[in-house]
Parts: C-alpha cells; structure tokens; sequence
C-alpha cells in the first residue's frame, strides 16, 4: 500500500472539495474509531463525498495509487469493521443520507447508505409498513453498515436479518466503476446472486451507494412479558421448548442477572423487583393484528415455562412499560461497557444447543480466570459474550483471555455454530476464522476478494487472518 502524497490530495480535494476532505488530527481521530472496545486507528485523511459519482471519483484515484480505502459509517459497530487499520482514506458515507422512495405499490424502500435505521423504520411505519431488523444501536446505526455487517436484532428470530430485505444495491467497484448487483424483484434466480455477496462483506468487496429492500404491512399488537428464571441453564432450555410447542415469537430475548442489574442501574425511569434467587430472565414478545389469538399464544407460552423453575412473569400492560422493557434489553451492551473494560464476542449455535454454549463458556472464564456477562436473541441461538476485565492485569487481558476466547468458538463450532451471528468478524476476530473455516474456504473467499479488489485496497486488515 501506497501513502498519501500532496499531489493525490490535490486530485481528490477536486472531487469533493477542500471543504469535505480533512487532514487534521482531530478529525482523524474522530473517524479513527467505532464502538469495538478501546480501538483507535485514525485514518490519513477523511473524505465526505456526496453522492455516487464522487464516490466512483475517489476509488478510481485510489484504485490508481493503490490506497487503502475504509467506508466509515455511524461508528456504531462492534468487530472494528470502519476502523483505517492500514490508514489511507477514511471514506464517510455521512452525505448519503436519503430516503429516495418509499414505493407503497410495491411494498419496497429506496435508501442511501447513511439513513439511520430507526428513521427509516418510523418512516414506513407512517405508511402502515415495517421494517422489521431492529439492532439495540437502531437509534444511531446506519442502514448501510446494517447491510455491510448483515445485522440482525431482536425481532430476526421471526422475521430474518437484513439479508432477507435486501433487493438490489448500487455499489461503486474498487477500480470506480458504479453497478447494480440485482433487480428489484422478489424472486431472481438469474445468475450468481451478487447482491447477497454484498451483504454481510464488511466493506471489502464494494461501496454500497443505494440500497434497495422489500417491506412488509405492520401488524397492530403485540404482548410482551419478561420471565424470571431461577436457573440460567433452563432459560435457555425454555427456548427451545417455546419453539416446538408451536410458538413462533416476534422476539425472544435472554438476559443473564449482570446483564440485567447493570441495565437497571443505567437507565433511567425502569424499575423491576427481582430476588435474590434469580439467575436469568427471557424477554418475550408475540406479535399480530388479532389480541386474542396473541392472548392465546401467550397462555401457551405460560404452558411451557411453567415446566421450569420460575419466578412471577411479569406481563408488560402499557406501551410506556414495554418501551421500558427494551429500552433496558438495548442498553445492555452501554451498561456493561460503562462498568468495565470489556470484550464483546458475537456466538451463534443452534437454538437447542444455547444451554451446552452457556455452561462451557462459564467453565472456560472459571479456568482462565475471567467473568462474563451474557445476552443475546436466544431465539436465534445468537450469545454476546461480555467478558469483563476488572481485576485482570493487563497480562492476563491480553494472553489468557484471547486463550479463552479461542476455546469458546471452538466451543461454538463444536456445536454447529460459528463466530458472529450478526456484529461480524472485521479487525477483532479475524484471527479465529480458522476454527470456522478451512484453508480452502479462505482460499475460496479470498480469491473473491480478490476478483472484486485485485489491488486489495477495500478495507484492508479484515476478515482474513494474519497468517493464511
């Protein structure tokens, strides 16, 4: 990779003008991080373009000069996916923030990457549609690092992550060029399906410019009930119980006690009683447009849970007290994060498997020393593990603990799981993709990578480990 020269600088101020390219390190620094522990890697200099063409301009230059390139979006992620690792340019997608069409015939939205996911939520929600992937950080992420990351959310145990949305994207090549990758249809079986290639891609195959994703009608109810559990194990259990008792809830959430006492602690305006005896809680949502068949499934989910060692469910009677419910669920992450130095690992196994994946990953923090605070969409089998510096030294930080982290994706794996079910794999778990994958699926992965990017300067220093 090459550096940054003043006569490059000149090309690509003439792009988006000198008064969206930035050299000074504050600036830098602001875009040299995202929300991946303490990470900081400014990049060279942060370019703002405003449009497609100006992203096409940029990465022709680059592509040229052979500059790494990293889009920047709303920082929010949780691999280290926006972080400049090699410098170069930091390319914020910040200008592209429209919503182009919301398209009511069709069911289907038009979007720029920089859209915040809530925004365009509420926005097709005044049409009386939905867009149902709902990360925690849906108040601030970005439509485009949503796709980039393939993330998820609460309500993707019913309703799929944002690969199921996704149509068609307008993507911007490394060497400039501007293609379509699909068709706004339902169906296509035309070909090799590039728009799914895209997604999930964290940047290093493409710059998405537009975003084209199908919608549905909303539903108009929803009842919701949070279940205190005596034994964490058996939350899990009940998961999968739910499930083959013929109930598909709209989201099922698993919180440990830590998790949920820190959330308590961090936000205000949410009050719970919860004894001392309590390990665990689910959070259940079922979702529709007729109550009593809602009412219904709610008395069959009771059925199931109260097979296990519970205490009082508490049934959420207002839409004041459900808002409170997953306002705390979705300060989780921020609640941990602001008692302690954390790491946060993305597991995913079978749903039936959740209570095996729980047990091991607390018998490996008892042999390396380290406690971890756990939560996650159970309904999809999806953990975020917490691991907790406290009083490790910075030795154990950085050796033991990455021992530990090796063994539960092994763990995980041994399950039938993989490494991230929706934050990605980007800077920080780059160097497990081994317990996933063998040498010649990295070798088939990265030769797309190649094909898309010969000169390899689309995000750089990600996904594949350091030693292929």
């Amino acid at each position: 990779m090459n550096a940054l020269t003043p006569e490059i600088l000149q090309q690509l101020a003439a792009v988006v003008g000198d008064a969206f390219l930035f050299s000074d390190l504050e600036t830098r620094q602001k875009y040299g991080h995202d929300q991946t522990e303490d990470l900081m890697f400014p990049p060279a200099v942060v370019i703002k373009p405003a449009d497609t063409h100006q992203v096409s301009q940029v990465l022709k230059i680059a592509n040229q000069f052979k500059i790494p390139v990293t889009a920047i979006g709303a920082q929010t992620g949780l691999s280290g996916g926006a972080l400049s690792v090699h410098q170069g340019i930091g390319l914020s997608m910040e200008r592209l923030n429209k919503i182009l069409e919301i398209d009511e015939q069709n069911l289907q939205v038009t979007v720029e990457p920089a859209v915040i996911t809530q925004v365009l939520r509420e926005a097709v929600a005044e049409k009386g549609l939905f867009y149902p992937p709902d990360p925690s950080s849906q108040g601030s992420c970005w439509i485009g690092g949503n796709v980039a990351e393939n993330a998820g959310g609460a309500r993707a145990v019913k309703y799929g992550v944002t690969k199921d949305y996704v149509l068609n994207l307008e993507v911007v090549l490394a060497n400039g060029e501007i293609i379509w990758t699909g068709a706004h249809t339902l169906k296509n079986s035309t070909g090799y399906n590039l728009t799914q290639l895209m997604v999930g891609s964290e940047g290093t195959l493409g710059i998405i410019t537009k975003i084209v994703m199908k919608l549905l009608p909303a539903t108009s109810h929803n009842v919701l009930m949070l279940v205190p559990f005596f034994k964490a194990e058996q939350a899990c259990e009940a998961v999968s119980a739910i499930f083959k008792a013929g109930i598909v809830p709209s989201a099922l959430e698993f919180m440990e006690r830590d998790a949920i006492d820190w959330a308590l602690k961090f936000v205000d305006g949410v009050s719970i009683p919860i004894t001392d005896a309590v390990q665990a809680h689910l959070l259940i949502e079922v979702d529709g447009n007729y109550p009593d068949v809602l009412f219904q499934e709610a008395e069959k989910i009771m059925t199931v849970i109260e097979h296990f060692d519970i205490d009082e469910v508490l049934f959420a009677d207002t839409e004041d007290q459900k808002n409170a419910l997953w306002r705390m669920r979705r300060c989780v992450g921020e609640a941990v994060k602001s008692n302690s130095v954390y790491k946060e690992e993305d597991t995913v196994v079978p749903r039936y498997a959740l209570p095996q994946l729980l047990s091991g990953i607390k018998q490996i923090g008892n042999k390396y020393g380290f406690q971890s605070v756990c939560y996650g969409h159970a309904g999809d089998g999806n953990l975020h593990v917490n691991i907790i510096k406290g009083n490790l030294t910075d030795e154990q930080w950085n050796t033991e603990v990455t021992k530990g982290i090796r063994e539960i994706f092994e763990l995980t794996v041994s399950l039938n799981g993989t490494l991230s079910g929706e934050h990605g794999i980007g800077y920080v778990q780059k160097n497990y993709m081994d317990i996933a994958f063998n040498a010649t699926q990295l070798k088939l992965m990265k030769g797309i990578k190649d094909i898309f990017d010969p000169n390899g300067i689309l995000n750089p220093g990600k996904i594949f480990p350091d030693k292929m």
